[in-house]
């Protein structure tokens, strides 16, 4: 199978997942609790994926394999979903969005070491390109550095290390979970739904901490919710589902989230007002282009 169609697929997604990094920001910035940004996004993405689903009639088979293995449906959605964008949505109220969109990039390396836990070979010329990409990112990260303070660097960015290895940890062992039986519409709604005990119980601890969320986050949450929550992941899902059976087409496509950083400093010029990039965070986000493309090249049998 050519990875061309994967690829764009991925490109795309990290576009559209951008919104996340940049709208999670903007509400933080307006005095949003970031803890109702990480709620709204999947309570918003459930009726919109009820519809989509339902409208294919494939909400059916969907409730019967959830039932069969509810347990493990909301095991691996809680790693995939929960431990993915509750510590990133806690990690913006620290630091800038692109400072998240860089240090999330760790993903591209987490993907790669994931490899054997699914009884495959480490994907080493894979991992080689990836730790190129992660220089392009390091570069941009160095150039901002010193902007923040110490307290924000590290509550900013450990969080979404753990965000980076749950991702596709969650999103992998779902897969292995769906095998063929279900499609990535049915797979994204059903981890949505096996999730909801999380979101119900922090969407109490935000009323009972906070009080109910602004208009303003409510807005930017639903713009959430159908970008990054429904558009993104099932770009990026499908992108994985169509090339789960080779590691290093996995991983290339995990490596096209490397785009996220430069949609969303783009995205933080445009809309939050950030300053234009200079030379050096240019030269890094080269280095994160070249990167993608080097791991679109690669012989898919290798």
């Amino acid at each position: 199978m050519s990875s061309f169609l994967p690829m764009l697929y991925g490109i795309l997604a990290s576009f559209f997942f951008s919104f996340s990094f940049i709208m999670n920001r903007s509400m933080e910035l307006s005095g949003g609790y970031w803890v109702w940004s990480a709620t709204l996004r999947y309570l918003f993405m459930l009726p919109l994926l009820l519809l989509i689903v339902g409208l294919r009639g494939n909400l059916q088979v969907l409730l019967y394999e959830i039932r069969r293995q509810i347990g493990v449906w909301m095991g691996w959605s809680f790693v995939g979903f929960g431990l993915f964008y509750v510590p990133l949505c806690f990690s913006a109220a620290y630091g800038p969005g692109w400072l998240l969109a860089a240090t999330w990039q760790i993903t591209i390396i987490a993907g790669s070491l994931l490899a054997p836990l699914f009884k495959e070979k480490l994907p080493v010329q894979g991992l080689l390109i990836s730790l190129f990409i992660l220089i392009g990112v390091i570069v941009v990260q160095a150039e901002h550095s010193d902007q923040l303070s110490v307290k924000e660097d590290f509550v900013g960015t450990l969080p979404v290390l753990l965000a980076a290895f749950a991702y596709p940890l969650g999103n992998r062992k779902m897969m292995e979970v769906c095998k063929e039986r279900l499609d990535t519409y049915q797979r994204v709604l059903g981890m949505t739904i096996a999730s909801l005990p999380l979101w119900i119980v922090l969407s109490l601890y935000a009323v009972i901490k906070a009080g109910a969320p602004t208009v303003g986050q409510i807005e930017q949450s639903a713009l959430v919710a159908v970008c990054s929550g429904v558009i993104a992941t099932i770009l990026f899902f499908t992108a994985t589902e169509r090339v789960k059976r080779s590691s290093h087409q996995l991983a290339a496509v995990e490596a096209t989230q490397a785009g996220e950083i430069i949609f969303t400093m783009f995205g933080e010029m445009l809309f939050l007002g950030a300053a234009f990039p200079t030379m050096l965070s240019w030269t890094g986000m080269c280095c994160v282009i070249f990167g993608v493309i080097f791991h679109s090249l690669l012989p898919k049998n290798r």
